[in-house]
């Protein structure tokens, strides 16, 4: 999870703009995301030609999340190059590639504009909810990224509108936090509808549209797995859009929703463009 700008990977040059703070909840919270991704994307990682024997850039790698399950679809002769702009994230996922011995997973860091990674040399690049947090550089970003897949090679968007993400039963409290999280995205410049412009910023950097697909995510997270929204809580207060008593009285909302006998249920957009370098 990239968050940008000057165009960035996590986090910006003199400005820390990853507003999301590394905590376990966070890591969790993108834990979970992965497995579900990786099920119901399975017909667009083989569509993106990232199987076995390939090499593959994970750009905004985050804690590691996605790595265990990119490691395995590569196998032992493909190979998968992380990166990410923020240094706990690397660190994060330097200890989960050595705890589960990921053997053909490197992580580095390096901004997902200017990744360090060499041009030409992937058959495949992921940038998943990277681009909703890097207002005015999605372009570059893309631009940069498209350089790095060789000829035939696909670069692989996975990003969400999240002007159209709803959580019921509704909590009035939680419809705050996350409303005002909105705007605090909004005023950074970051894009809330990222998703609905994957197949067009493809097209920009001179791809071939592979893919351009839909879906909702509708479940119900663990009860210990807090959104986006909470995760920014200190960014807000920071920035003046949120006081010590906004986040008290947030958390005591989950507390609430925690007990509560009907358990929240999440819907979500999340889109995914698959774009082709010209061979």
């Amino acid at each position: 999870m990239t968050r940008g700008g000057p165009p960035v990977g996590r986090e910006g040059a003199g400005e820390r703009r990853y507003a999301l703070e590394l905590d376990p909840g966070e890591v969790e919270r993108y834990r979970m995301m992965a497995e579900q991704a990786r099920a119901a994307e399975a017909d667009l990682w083989e569509l993106a030609g990232i199987g076995p024997g390939a090499r593959v850039g994970d750009v905004g790698c985050g804690p590691g999340a996605l790595l265990p399950a990119l490691s395995a679809a590569v196998g032992p002769d493909g190979g998968v190059q992380a990166v990410d702009a923020d240094p706990d994230a690397v660190a994060a996922a330097r200890a989960l590639v050595a705890a589960a011995a990921l053997g053909n997973v490197t992580v580095t860091q390096g901004r997902a504009d200017h990744t360090g990674l060499e041009e030409g040399s992937l058959d495949a690049v992921m940038l998943r909810h990277v681009l909703a947090h890097n207002g005015g550089a999605e372009d570059a970003i893309v631009a940069h990224l498209a350089t790095l897949v060789r000829p035939g090679g696909c670069l692989y968007l996975v990003d969400v509108d999240g002007t159209a993400m709803r959580t019921l039963p509704e909590q009035a409290d939680l419809t705050d936090l996350n409303e005002r999280y909105a705007a605090f995205r909004a005023a950074r410049g970051d894009d809330n509808r990222a998703g609905l412009r994957l197949a067009d910023r493809l097209l920009r950097a001179g791809l071939e549209l592979v893919e351009f697909r839909g879906r909702y995510f509708i479940g119900q997270p663990p009860p210990a797995v807090r959104p986006p929204s909470w995760a920014a809580r200190d960014a807000m207060v920071n920035a003046g859009m949120a006081t010590e008593e906004d986040v008290r009285r947030w958390d005591r909302a989950f507390g609430e929703v925690r007990a509560a006998p009907v358990p929240p249920t999440i819907f979500a957009p999340i889109f995914t463009a698959v774009g082709r370098r010209p061979a």
